[in-house]
């Protein structure tokens, strides 16, 4: 899980690339379900929700932690998030499989917007290093 202590372009570029390679691995275990047996496949949604749940709490703690180094709007996000999946988790049980595709289609969609979001906040925490060396250069020519 990547923190919020100090981020270098390298750590950026490393959370890229892990991200890039996570998506890689949904799309192969996505294609690879099709050929699984419903026990097999059970224990993979079993293992895939473990995993997400593990991982919003390690995103929680992380954005605890970051207090006062992130915007509140992302902590509040985070919240909100945590929110939604208990919702959504609430009424897993109930939903038909057509319900289920529209809801693994709306969260791809959720996860590429999230995307563009993270591209955007890469490039702007760039931009505002660059104006702080900007002005650090400015200020040491005066």
């Amino acid at each position: 899980m990547a923190t919020v202590e100090g981020n270098s372009d390298m750590a950026l570029s490393d959370q890229l690339s892990r991200l890039a390679a996570r998506a890689k691995e949904l799309e192969d275990h996505a294609a690879a379900s099709r050929e699984k047996t419903k026990d097999d496949l059970e224990q993979d949604v079993k293992s895939a929700r473990d995993s997400a749940q593990a991982r919003a709490e390690s995103l929680r703690k992380s954005a605890e932690a970051g207090k006062g180094r992130i915007s509140a709007s992302w902590n509040n996000l985070q919240r909100s998030w945590n929110e939604h999946i208990a919702s959504i988790r609430k009424a897993v049980d109930d939903r038909k499989a057509d319900q289920a595709d529209d809801d693994a289609a709306f969260a791809i969609d959720y996860a590429y917007a999230a995307i563009e979001e993270a591209e955007y906040s890469v490039l702007d925490a760039e931009l505002a290093r660059m104006e702080v060396d900007d002005l650090s250069a400015a200020n040491t020519e005066s």
